[in-house]
């Protein structure tokens, strides 16, 4: 059988056996695609490669693309002649001495506070949708929030008085995040001035509402950050995430605990938040090489 067709035969294997979807059976699809145009360039016999022989289209992935892509292409060469091991088609593992390349870890983009400053300031609030959208970027960057979950967050989970509110994150697991006095006070102000007028007597659960009066769509309000990004003179591309990992990033170099910060951002694991100590060392150890004469 030609080894494309076992390629097929192994991604329906793997969709019936593990359900996966159509991205990853792609991913898989193109990985292994690439392996077997470098083998046939190479004189190798796709069906049959040496341990040698992986290790060297994993130092080439590495080379030209990186140790992500490259560690990415070895687990679905694994998963793929474990498949042929399983039929009895390979008698042995070309992958079992393959290292899989080190990752680097990935910080998240970020804004300095300046930059969040400019972000704040650039809708005009003289208009309703201008005075809503301020409104969701001060209660993004105070809470933290994912996109999805300022969407979706009822007025009725928001207490003005206590100056905090409900949020349900991942799993539908709520936790109670405070909304800090600059975005309680914008929230007073979009309750009695703006939506009222958006809504024009329809009703909507949700506090963020669009023209058509229902709830904001993760979309929209991504497409409305980007231009007031590019009023804010921000170059570098941002997303609502973006204001996330602000928030997280600038209470660790205000000397916020990791803990607090976990509960804040509904993080299921401390190392997980970790990562933004790192984004707080790094933006110091840059301020350092700017600033200090000896940097």
């Amino acid at each position: 059988m030609a080894v494309s067709a076992l390629v097929e035969q192994f991604l329906e294997s793997a969709w019936l056996e593990s359900g996966l979807s159509e991205n990853t059976l792609k991913a898989y699809r193109q990985d292994l695609g690439q392996f077997l145009a470098w083998a046939k360039e190479q004189g190798i016999n796709p069906e049959r490669p040496t341990s040698d022989a992986v290790s060297d289209y994993v130092a080439f992935r590495a080379d030209r693309s990186s140790s992500r892509s490259a560690a990415r292409s070895l687990s679905a060469l694994k998963r793929f002649f474990r498949y042929l091991m399983r039929e009895e088609i390979l008698d042995y593992d070309p992958c079992r001495t393959t290292i899989t390349p080190a990752l680097g870890r990935t910080l998240p983009k970020t804004l300095s506070e300046q930059e969040v400053t400019r972000l704040i300031n650039a809708p005009d609030t003289s208009g309703p949708l201008g005075l809503r959208d301020r409104t969701m970027i001060e209660v993004l960057y105070s809470t933290g929030m994912r996109v999805s979950e300022l969407v979706m967050l009822p007025a009725s989970q928001v207490d003005l008085q206590v100056g905090a509110c409900r949020v349900a994150g991942k799993g539908n697991k709520e936790r109670l995040v405070p909304l800090g006095d600059h975005a309680s006070d914008w929230i007073g102000r979009y309750l009695e001035d703006s939506r009222p007028d958006i809504l024009r007597n329809r009703h909507c659960a949700c506090l963020f509402v669009s023209i058509r009066g229902k709830a904001m769509t993760r979309q929209g309000f991504w497409q409305n950050l980007k231009r007031y990004a590019v009023l804010a003179e921000i170059r570098s591309s941002i997303s609502p995430h973006t204001l996330r990992h602000a928030f997280a990033t600038h209470l660790i170099n205000h000397g916020a605990d990791l803990r607090s910060v976990q509960l804040m951002l509904g993080h299921s694991n401390l190392s997980t938040t970790q990562i933004y100590t790192y984004v707080a060392q790094s933006r110091l150890h840059k301020l350092h090489q700017e600033h200090h004469p000896r940097g």
